[in-house]
Formats: C-alpha cells, structure tokens, sequence
C-alpha cells in the first residue's frame, strides 16, 4: 500500500466512487452518500452553507421530525470537504447519519455573528411549541456519527447562550471522534462545547475543547468518554446527573474546576450523578479537580473513583461547592482513592469511606508506553490514497440484501485482504455460510453496511456456524473494522454471529480491533425478525430466534472494541419505532480469550448473559452496559435454548433463584479489570411493576470462588443482589440506593 501522499490530496472518501445503496427503501434511487458541495455549498467561510447542509441531510424522504420514531432504510454518510462553512442555524443530524469531515484536512463549521438555535449541530431538536417533545425518542436515538471536524464558536457574542457546539441527547451506536470546538475565553462566557442533558449512550472519544464556561455539560444514564483535552474553559465537565459514566484519559489544562458534579440523594427523584470513575487524568493548573454540590454521605450519594490521576498545581483534589476540601491537592499522583461503598468478596456489609486504596494490579500489556490504559483511535486511513481501497461491488457483490453475496465476498478477501483496504459501499450483504476476514484485512463500511447471515446452515440450534470469522483459528495480525453491522435474518438459532480468532502481532497494540462496529439482531427491516412475525407473547418461539451466540472472542485472541455495540432488538426500529418484539438470541459476548481485550461497549437483551468471561485473563472493560430480556423470566433462562457445555454455558439453577439472564458472568479467570457498569433490569414478564420494588430479578452479576476481579463503579437497576459470588448474594441492591439505580463504588474479589 502507499504510505504517503500530497498535502493537497483530498480524503479517500470524497474521492472513491460511491456506489452503495439502502437495500431496503423502496426508493431505488435513494442516495447514501451525499457531498455537502453537491447540495449547494461553498465551504468559503463568507456563504452561509447552512440550508445546502441541511438539504444534503434530509433529502430522500428521511426519518426526521415527527415523520417516525427511527428508520434503518434511510441510512445516510454525509460529507464535507476541507473548507470552513459558515453556519447561522441549526446543522441537524437526521436518525441514522453520519457526518464526517476530510480526515486530512478537518473543515471548519463557522457559527455566524448571528447564529440563532441550540447548537451548531443538533441530534435530536425540541419542536416549538411541543412542550418538551423532540424529534426522537433520547434513549432510542440510535446510529449516529460525527467526525473530523473543527467547530468555531468564537463569532458568537460570549454572553449568548446559543454558542454550543454540538447538542448531543443520543443513545447507543452512537459516536464523535476528532473533533475540536473553539470558544470564547472571555470573561462571563457562556459557551460550551457540548449540551447533553439526556439519552441512554454510548462512546465519544478524541475530542478537545478550548475555552468557554463548559468544555462539556452532560447527563446521561450512562457513557464512555475515552482521550477528552479541555483548555481554558471556567469548568472542564460540568455533570449534572448520571447513573454512571467512565471518563479514560482526560486532560485539562488551565481551568478553574476540572469536574463539577451535582449531587443527589437515595430516591429517584433526587437523581443526581450516581457514579463517576476517572482514570489516567493529567489535570494542571487548575484550582479544583472534582468539586461536587453537596458532602457526600451513605444517604446522599455521590460515588467516586479516582485512578492514577496525575495533578500539576491543582490546591484541592476533591472539594465542597462553598469551599470544604475532602482531599488535598498539590503536585502528585493519586494512585488510588475512592468515595462511596466499598465491598470486598462474600462480604455483605460494605464500608462507605472517602479515603486512598490499594490500587488494582494492572497487567502492562494492557498499558500504554506512559502506563495509562492502551486507547486507539478509529483507523480513518487518511494517507492512503484511494488507490489503495477495492469495493466489494466492484468486484461483483451485490448488497441489495437478497442476492447471496458469499462467494463475491469472499474472493475479495482472498484476493486482496492483504494488499488492499476492502471498502463495504453501503448494503446488506446476505451470506449463507461462513465468510472469513484472513489476517490483514482493513475493512470499512458505509455508513454502517450490514454482513447478515441467512439460510439453513444458520438454523440448527445443535450444530451452530459461524457467520463471519474474524481471523483463521489461532491466527496473528492485523485486522481492524470499522463502520460494519453484523447480523442475521431468521431464524437463526445455530448463528455465531462473530467468531474471533485473530491475535495482535508481539509488539502492536490494538492491532486486532474493531471501531463504531456492532451486532444488531433483528428489530429491522429485512431481517425476518420484526413486530409482524415476532409480536410480545407468541409462544411459538422458533421462528424468533436471531442468533446462538452474538460474539466469541477464542482462547488466543486479542481484541481492541471500541464503541461496538452487541443489541438483541427489543423494539422495532421500522415501522413505527417503538413496539416491543419478542425475539431471541441465546449469549451476548462470550470471552475465553487470554488478553489483552479492551472492551468499550455494550451487549443487551441476550437470554442467558450478556457478557460471559471463562477462562479470560487480562481484560479492561469500562463502561459495560446490559439490560436484561424484558420476557424473562417467562420464559426462565435459558428458555428456549438449553445448556451447551461446549460454549461454557453458565447454569442456571431454579435452588438459587436465577430465572433471567446474567448481566455479567465470570468463571475461572484472572485479571479482570471492570472500571464502570450499568448492569439493568427494567422488566419482569413485560411488566415494570417491578422497579418500585427493586426487584426485577434477582441477581446480575456472578463470580466464581477461583476468579480474580476487580469491579469499580458498578451500578444496577431493580436486582435484589448487586454482586453474588458461586450463584450467591452478597451485596443487596437495597443497601446502595442512589437516585434510580444503585452504586457500588468497589467490589473485588
């Protein structure tokens, strides 16, 4: 491949011939991929580019205001050439979009003087006049993307409101990366890089923020935030309610507080944040680095854990709004320290403390070179020229989701996995055997291609196949994939959706990943598996089975998952986005893999576990989110699939009560590194009488006696036990209330 080009040469992306279609629209005509300059745009920061920017957005009869709740047949990649685009409006980012900048050369999005609107883009509006309702259901705003951007806000008045970057109320399957916002640093500023004041997510990543009163104001159940830099600003991260949120690797620079944090009390109607975890920070010069509204107690809640953070001239390290400091600042690294409910192994009595610990032992090959948790950046392969990418379409796979492209597929990866980046054009590529990715492969989609797994050699519960093999059985090498859905049609009940084998080379890091990639099951059109043949009830449950397992990470691989969500559909996300389905996939993630595996993500709905760890070793995971099936326990896991020792299936034994599925299981594995989860049950049989109770089911999250784990912020919904150990409560959810769901700051084993 070619290493090197021009400086003037434009992003391979504006220049590929585009070609992909939405397999799924009746329009035949539907245009995926849309060059803001095709709409009408100039880029000259003197034009006002914003209606030609929202045309290029909307056009195509696409799911925006109330015209329905989501839509996958509408999928668009909308791009913007280097430039600087004069913004006076709302940029609003439709349901199932992707925007993204020329990766070599980021264009500027210039609020005007006279920029009237929320933010300068806009992820789910409020209607006028609506009394609050929006565009989109915010915990059902999925498939989302926003990238390489720089976004100016320094023309807007400092005092005005309106000078926000990006007003971002989204929910899983959702990303920003690379972009920058300048603000004003003027006194009395009020501008803020990024508004979110709700919504379910999700992962932002590589984003830096200079100026204004916040970098980032946010509240969301629950998040990742991975490689934030904040300069300038009066408050860094202003948290106004979570019931989690993970922050790795954050920089801030010359701001008056780092993190201001409101806190809340025990009931849901005093939510605040719930749980904060911060690790590898490096804060300078700044007075105050956490500063929460009230002094935490067992009552009134405020978890928080500090991990290897390093302070340059910051006095208070944890403070008070009014003044009192929890604990002093200076010039150090705080290696270890924690606020809220500590519990260790079959211990039921946790101890609330606000004091340092004993840090958790952290195996260097999951480290960086500095001794931070290893991060990658989404590989965007900006000096490549387009020379160095082959479409599957050109080379004779179809995508239009009924064509078996197998064969088409597979040719180009034996052909040109190791000599060319295979670009995926927008599609559903049905296969009906096993397609491999061999070590070398790059793969990218657009705006997010679909790979489905169809046919009788997917269908047979006992003698389940592989979908798609990322990697030869103990393969080593590259491999990296991103912007690609992986799915089935049903039934499936023998699907492994994704098997992988692939192990890094010695010496590169992440070098086996997968980015803004996920496993989606049904709850979409063309995959057999919606409200019309899978309605809640039906009590034939063979035609509703979408998948055997959804991911198995092999005993020698190695995996870097960012952003990659693992989603049994709950709801229909077509038709009119909202009714509930019944359909069935029997394991979310299952690793036996040795390490290292970096996992940001999420995995939802499955029957018997979400995440299965046995055998595993070196794992960093942070934040994890589940939810629990919302049939169980009727039927009882494992319903309708039964125990397979050959996969390290977990039991499920009526003596303990364990009718739903596990949250999180881990059997005979070592050091595990949980930093964040939000481990869910909202349901019993359909029914949420249940949450008032708090008991939904009743355990979520198991360990074996022979299992090493260290769990940080751990937070659960409506499980009477928090944490059981061999099938065994041991933290009652009850003695850790905080606002809607309850926290645990520290488990270990």
């Amino acid at each position: 491949m070619t290493d090197t080009l021009h400086d003037d040469a434009p992003f391979w992306l504006e220049s590929i011939h585009h070609q992909g279609t939405a397999a799924f629209n009746p329009d035949k005509s539907y245009q995926v991929f849309r060059n803001v300059k095709d709409f009408g745009a100039i880029g000259d920061g003197v034009t006002d580019d914003t209606l030609a920017i929202n045309l290029a957005i909307s056009s195509g009869n696409r799911c925006g205001e109330e015209s329905c709740g989501s839509s996958t047949i509408t999928p668009a990649l909308v791009y913007f050439p280097r430039g600087t685009y004069l913004i006076s409006a709302p940029i609003i980012a439709y349901y199932y979009t992707q925007l993204i900048g020329d990766a070599r050369a980021p264009p500027t999005l210039l609020a005007a003087l006279t920029f009237e609107g929320i933010a300068v883009i806009d992820a789910n509006p409020y209607i006028p006049g609506g009394y609050g309702r929006q565009w989109y259901v915010n915990t059902n705003n999925f498939f989302r993307s926003v990238r390489n951007f720089v976004i100016d806000l320094r023309r807007v008045p400092p005092a005005r409101s309106q000078g926000t970057g990006i007003h971002w109320q989204v929910a899983q399957a959702t990303s920003l990366m690379n972009i920058v916002v300048e603000m004003s640093t003027a006194s009395g500023t009020a501008h803020q890089g990024i508004w979110m004041e709700n919504g379910s997510g999700g992962f932002m990543g590589d984003l830096v923020f200079n100026g204004g009163k916040f970098g980032m104001w946010v509240g969301n159940q629950q998040f990742t935030a991975r490689n934030i830099t904040i300069n300038n600003a009066d408050t860094a991260i202003f948290n106004v309610w979570n019931w989690g949120w993970t922050y790795q690797g954050v920089t801030i620079n010359n701001c008056n507080v780092g993190f201001d944090v409101l806190t809340g009390g025990t009931s849901p109607d005093q939510q605040g944040v719930g749980a904060l975890a911060i690790i590898d920070a490096t804060v300078n010069d700044t007075p105050i680095f956490v500063r929460f509204s009230k002094s935490s107690n067992r009552t009134l809640t405020g978890s928080l854990v500090l991990n290897n953070a390093k302070l340059c001239r910051v006095a208070t390290a944890v403070g008070i709004v009014g003044g009192e400091t929890v604990l002093a600042g200076g010039t150090k690294t705080i290696e270890s320290w924690v606020q809220g409910n500590v519990y260790r192994g079959v211990e039921s009595a946790g101890q609330y403390i606000k004091e340092f610990i004993p840090a958790p032992k952290k195996s260097s090959i999951l480290l960086d070179s500095s001794g931070k948790i290893f991060g990658k950046t989404h590989p965007q392969y900006e000096k490549h020229p387009v020379g160095d990418f082959v479409s599957v379409k050109q080379c004779g796979a179809k995508g239009d989701g009924k064509t078996d492209d197998t064969r088409a597929l597979q040719t180009v990866f034996d052909q040109y996995a190791r000599s060319k980046i295979v670009f995926f054009d927008a599609g559903t590529y049905v296969v009906t055997s096993t397609l491999t990715f061999p070590a070398g492969s790059r793969i990218v989609g657009e705006a997010w291609s679909v790979i489905a797994g169809s046919g009788s050699k997917f269908q047979d519960v006992n003698n389940p196949q592989v979908v798609v093999r990322v990697g030869e059985e103990n393969s080593v090498g590259v491999i990296e994939i991103t912007d690609i859905i992986f799915s089935t049609v049903g039934p499936a009940a023998g699907a492994i959706v994704v098997e992988w084998n692939i192990r890094e080379p010695a010496g590169q890091q992440g070098a086996a990943g997968m980015w803004d990639s996920h496993i989606r099951l049904g709850g979409a059109a063309g995959s057999n598996l919606e409200l019309g043949q899978c309605p809640p009830g039906r009590t034939d449950t063979a035609p509703c089975m979408a998948a055997f397992l959804a991911l198995h990470l092999t005993p020698k691989s190695s995996a870097y998952l960012e952003g990659t969500w693992v989603w049994l559909a709950d709801h229909d996300l077509d038709g009119d986005g909202v009714s509930q389905i019944s359909i069935y996939s029997g394991r979310g993630i299952l690793s036996q893999s040795e390490g290292p595996v970096w996992m940001i993500g999420t995995a939802e709905h499955h029957v018997m576990y979400q995440y299965r760890l046995v055998g595993a070793d070196n794992h960093y995971m942070g934040l994890i989110q589940t939810e629990t099936p919302y049939f169980q326990p009727s039927p009882p896991a494992p319903e309708p699939f039964k125990f397979d020792s050959r996969f390290g299936d977990p039991q499920f034994p009526l003596s303990l009560n364990v009718k739903s599925s596990w949250a999180l299981s881990v059997e005979s594995s070592k050091r595990i590194l949980i930093f964040g989860a939000g481990l869910y049950s909202f349901f019993n049989n359909y029914s949420q009488a249940c949450i008032a109770g708090r008991n939904c089911q009743d355990k979520v999250f198991d360990v074996d006696s022979d299992s090493e784990v260290d769990m940080f912020s751990l937070s659960t919904v409506a499980s009477e036990f928090q944490v059981s150990v061999d099938g065994y409560g041991v933290v009652r959810e009850r003695e850790n209330l905080n606002g809607f769901a309850s926290s645990v700051t520290v488990w270990s084993t």
